[in-house]
């Protein structure tokens, strides 16, 4: 009996080596894992990280609205992310992008329909918390999808949010608008210069229904570009360039570069969007002669 009993212990220890074993959860900045028994985020949860990126640095109100209506989106360096839209009651699309202050550097692309792209660009930021990326893409006669790709290192992602707009009517882009479009023929460029207390810009590019190909640029200083977007537009009446680029700090000059030949002109509309102090936080206040100065010192 002892005998049977001891190769019966021996036999149930053998088997247990060989029992599966419980992995245990992971939980570095890194990496994450649960194990069994631990807490996962259901579907759909917004990582708190990505909502961090996209709530820092300086934003424009339209760009803080998308970035609450939508589920920003964190693409790492090389990666590419899509957003589709299968219903053809989407016409217009608002898209934003910014880093946590690191440049930001993709391409952009609307695709409709196999091997059909009738709208690229590639957009580069020099710092993308304080110039966020917000543009406006027309998207006629979906289905239609939105791809974002990375083209930066792996150390430099980035936070997308896509959104369905409203289109309340019909109107070009231009009407209303307070300054005169110009027409850039091709191979021709424009300057436009701004003053310190314009804080963002609005530009629309079209055209009369030909290809539009340009490049939008941001320079701060002699030959300090801040901000580049080189656009390719199959058609830019039906799918027009609309941007909104944030001017902080003083010397913001927009140059527009038609880069089609001179067959194909464009029509640009630079003007100022939103207008303030023009003085920034690091810029010294001058007192001596302003109201209450010194009043409040006590002697």
């Amino acid at each position: 009996m002892k005998f049977v009993a001891t190769a019966l212990l021996a036999l149930a220890a053998g088997a247990s080596a060989f029992a599966p074993v419980s992995p245990a959860g992971v939980d570095t900045a890194l990496f994450a894992s649960a194990g069994p028994g631990r807490m996962t985020a259901p579907p759909g949860a917004q990582n708190p990280v990505t909502q961090q990126i996209a709530r820092s640095g300086n934003s424009h109100p339209q760009s803080a609205a998308v970035w609450d209506k939508s589920n920003p989106v964190l693409v790492q360096g090389g990666s590419l992310k899509t957003w589709s839209f299968p219903t053809a009651a989407v016409e217009r699309v608002q898209v934003v992008m910014k880093t946590e202050g690191r440049p930001l550097d993709a391409n952009l692309e609307l695709w409709q329909g196999p091997d059909n792209t009738p709208y690229k660009m590639r957009v580069y930021v020099e710092d993308g918390a304080q110039r966020s990326f917000n543009c406006v893409i027309e998207t006629p006669r979906g289905p239609n999808t939105v791809s974002i790709r990375n083209t930066a290192n792996m150390e430099f992602p980035l936070v997308a949010g896509v959104v369905a707009a409203e289109v309340r009517n019909r109107e070009s882009p231009m009407a209303g608008a307070v300054t005169q479009p110009r027409t850039i023929q091709g191979g021709a460029l424009r300057t436009y210069p701004f003053d310190p207390n314009v804080e963002s810009v609005r530009i629309v590019l079209m055209t009369d229904g030909r290809p539009l190909n340009s490049r939008i640029e941001l320079l701060q200083g002699p030959n300090n570009i801040k901000q580049v977007m080189e656009l390719y537009t199959e058609d830019g009446m039906d799918r027009p360039y609309i941007a909104i680029i944030e001017t902080p700090g003083s010397g913001n000059v927009v140059r527009i570069v038609n880069t089609a030949t001179m067959e194909f002109p464009l029509t640009a509309l630079v003007e100022a969007d939103q207008i303030g102090d023009g003085r920034g936080p690091a810029d010294a206040v001058l007192g001596g002669d302003g109201p209450g100065f010194m009043l409040d010192r006590a002697w």
